[in-house]
């Protein structure tokens, strides 16, 4: 009688370009270097948010999704640099092209960071800490930037790693280390722990994975909800989610959850804005617009809702987000309401199928005559 096969140990490299904006910038533009470069935003005028920070800016404290005003209070001395978007699609192309020398399964997150799964690779290599190290090289030999690589059997330990030893670090954790590696693993470096979330963790005493693996898994999930399966199963090491090749994009979004609840419009409002202004960024950052704009409102008593409408044209700029964000919350919103949470989201990021009236074919119509 045949016996049944071991499972498959995958291998998995998870590449994060270092400050990876800011880089490009200092690459192209040698006055820039060494110095403390923000992309994205300004301190003065309509302001906005920081998309990346040069290493020499984060050393004041300085974060992407950080307000310009924020950030220049930091570092007086940051420089304020319009991204260039164009440019950084095409290094990312060009980084995508050494990533399918090695693998076709290749997930990437965003413009500078993406997972393969090389646990059978192109060019025979076997080791995916020297496909990591090829990776590695190969981008600093061809676009004179560096990269974090973290190799591990899974995604989630995988991204962890990767960001262990930055900038232009390479961490391995191999199946025997992950159990003590987890343990030792404050809370809030858990992917998908948040501060709010981390803050919670710690008023029950939960600072690390050990702490967290002492938990049953109810009790992860009466304390958290459903994400306390996902923590009862990372804190162990357990992730069997696959690389996904051209895993498409569904929705872009940002929320906060506030120290105190909102109970005026005129207290929300504003939050739209800097909401609407971080997933603008992330839209640009991706090179995509969406159609549908949700607002997501969770109350004080933890109740939740979402609105949402459809535009004729897809958008990704801050003010109109941020305009149609309003509106759905004002068409909602009641006296004496205590709001703890708003989020805002694009989706539908196909233009419809728009045709011409045969009455004026200069104007488009979103439905038939």
């Amino acid at each position: 009688m045949d016996q049944p096969s071991a499972p498959v140990v995958r291998k998995i490299i998870h590449i994060d370009m270092d400050a990876f904006y800011a880089s490009v910038e200092q690459r192209d533009n040698p006055e820039y270097r060494g110095k403390p470069i923000v992309v994205g935003g300004s301190p003065e005028g309509r302001g906005g948010v920081v998309a990346t920070a040069s290493y020499e800016a984060r050393k004041f404290g300085v974060k992407s999704a950080m307000s310009s005003k924020k950030a220049q209070q930091l570092c007086p001395q940051a420089i304020f640099i319009r991204p260039r978007f164009a440019v950084y699609k095409e290094v990312s192309n060009h980084i995508r092209e050494i990533f399918s020398r090695y693998t076709d399964l290749i997930e990437p997150l965003s413009l500078d960071e993406a997972f393969l799964d090389v646990t059978s690779d192109k060019a025979g290599i076997g080791s995916a800490i020297d496909i990591a190290k090829a990776i590695k090289a190969a981008i600093k030999a061809e676009l004179q930037l560096t990269a974090s690589a973290g190799v591990s059997v899974n995604k989630f330990v995988a991204k962890t790693a990767s960001d262990m030893n930055k900038p232009d670090g390479l961490t391995f954790i191999g199946p025997s280390s992950i159990g003590t590696f987890m343990e030792k693993l404050p809370v809030e470096k858990f992917f998908g722990v948040g501060k709010v979330t981390a803050g919670k963790m710690k008023s029950l005493h939960l600072f690390t994975g050990a702490d967290l693996k002492k938990l049953p898994e109810q009790e992860l999930v009466r304390h958290f909800g459903k994400p306390g399966r996902f923590y009862y199963q990372i804190v162990r090491g357990i992730d069997n989610r696959r690389v996904q090749p051209d895993r498409e994009t569904k929705s872009v979004g940002a929320e906060d959850t506030f120290a105190f609840d909102l109970t005026t419009l005129e207290e929300m409002n504003p939050e739209l804005e800097k909401l609407s202004v971080i997933v603008s960024k992330r839209l640009e950052k991706n090179e995509i617009k969406g159609r549908t704009i949700t607002v997501k409102i969770k109350y004080a008593d933890f109740k939740q809702i979402t609105r949402g409408t459809s535009l004729a044209t897809a958008v990704n700029d801050a003010d109109a987000i941020a305009r149609v964000s309003k509106s759905l919350l004002a068409a909602t919103f009641e006296e004496n309401q205590r709001v703890r949470l708003l989020g805002v989201s694009l989706s539908n990021f196909k233009e419809p199928d728009l045709k011409r009236s045969a009455k004026d074919p200069s104007v488009l119509l979103l439905f038939p005559e």
